[in-house]
């Protein structure tokens, strides 16, 4: 698996610039959802690096974070946790609706934004 984990954060770029893409555009229910997206391959690859471990098909960035071992300020948990939460009603919406209100460009951003700091955060262990 030499270098394979280069293609996982090739790949957490890439859902992040779509995170980015998604936000100017006023998508910011699939904003959020990139934005899991993006930390879930990033920590997929660091699962790699670390391991030399494939990961599973889950989608928890609690998981991975603690499979990995992970020492994070708290600030970076409670954000994985927080994602990691929202992320159901982000893929699969009960009611878009109610969710499309949920989330405004204020709110968006700092998702968006934070997820940028942990990302490169998890690309720099």
């Amino acid at each position: 698996m030499e270098n394979k984990y280069d293609e996982w954060y090739f790949q957490s770029d890439y859902d992040y610039e779509t995170a980015v893409d998604m936000f100017k555009s006023g998508r910011y229910v699939y904003c959020i959802f990139m934005c899991h997206l993006s930390l879930e391959k990033a920590l997929k690859g660091l699962l790699i690096k670390k391991t030399d471990e494939y990961p599973s098909k889950s989608h928890s960035l609690v998981y991975f974070a603690d499979k990995i071992g992970l020492e994070m300020t708290e600030t970076n948990s409670e954000f994985l946790f927080m994602l990691n939460k929202i992320s159901v009603p982000t893929r699969y919406p009960d009611d878009l609706r109610k969710l499309v209100n949920a989330y405004s460009k204020e709110k968006t951003e700092s998702i968006l934004n934070q997820t940028k700091e942990v990302q490169i955060w998890i690309k720099q262990q």
